[in-house]
């Protein structure tokens, strides 16, 4: 389906395979860090922004592409004084063509989100992008049909071009803490760990207040919010796939699972045998 605006609030369930916005407005507004229980793709088409992802700050150009996967820390920084164009394109996480996916799981693993093409490949997506939009706004017969079809396209072409590194690197197209990245990465793939701040000083030579306070303002987030957060949404995610509650709290990190059962309905407004 094609939408004008972009919902303002997180929604935390897309009930199509996909939607797009094609958005374009102008406004002095400071957007939040926040998160998707689905992907998204965002293609800058005019503006000045700084897209920052998981403490990555990313300088954007026209016709840039950003893969902002499942749960990932993000938020756009937009200049007001230009007009702010944008596709936005949202993509559930259990597609039924699940390698279509595979480009948000490579830009986690990457820990690199941005596609910036060469004129050829960019008229190529252009001639898609703009058909599809077109299919999604038509009424004739077998527009949905066509939609999905070209909705595919897109993605095989994305993901062709991020797998094989088809794209162009530019090490001046984001900024970030090099420590807090390797912090960020040790984090998401050791969530299981001891994740103390003590240890994590420790383990960086940072002092505990210094490494809080970067921490902080590289992704918007304490260090115990994030932490806890990327549990609680790793144990949802278990719990949805059918593991027990308990076992599920566990493998998330959590010892304690009165603290678990209370920071997850703090969270998500339910309990967790509420799934």
């Amino acid at each position: 389906m094609f939408y004008d605006q972009e919902p303002t609030e997180k929604t935390g369930y897309l009930d199509q395979s996909f939607r797009l916005f094609h958005i374009r407005d102008q406004q002095d507004r400071i957007f939040p860090f926040h998160y998707h229980d689905f992907h998204k793709v965002v293609i800058l088409l005019s503006g000045k922004v700084t897209y920052h992802i998981e403490g990555k700050a990313y300088h954007l150009k026209p016709w840039d592409i950003l893969l902002v996967n499942q749960h990932a820390i993000h938020k756009p920084e937009i200049l007001p004084s230009l007009p702010y164009e944008r596709f936005v394109l949202w993509i559930r996480d259990d597609l039924e063509k699940e390698s279509l996916t595979q480009c948000f799981q490579k830009a986690s693993d990457r820990s690199f989100n941005l596609i910036r093409l060469k004129s050829r490949m960019q008229e190529k997506l252009k001639e898609i992008l703009f058909e599809l939009e077109a299919s999604m706004k038509s009424t004739q017969f077998g527009n949905d049909i066509l939609s999905d079809a070209l909705f595919s396209q897109f993605m095989v072409y994305l993901n062709r071009i991020f797998l094989e590194k088809q794209y162009i690197f530019d090490q001046k197209s984001y900024t970030c803490d090099q420590q807090i990245q390797e912090l960020l990465q040790y984090i998401n793939h050791n969530l299981t760990a001891d994740l103390s701040v003590d240890v994590l000083a420790e383990k960086y030579y940072l002092s505990k207040y210094h490494m809080m306070r970067k921490f902080k303002s590289e992704t918007g987030y304490t260090l115990h919010s994030y932490i806890n957060s990327k549990r609680l949404l790793l144990a949802r995610d278990l719990i949805s796939e059918g593991m027990p509650v308990i076992k599920a709290a566990a493998q998330s990190g959590f010892s304690d699972y009165t603290t678990f059962s209370r920071a997850y309905k703090k969270m998500f407004n339910k309990c967790p045998s509420a799934l």
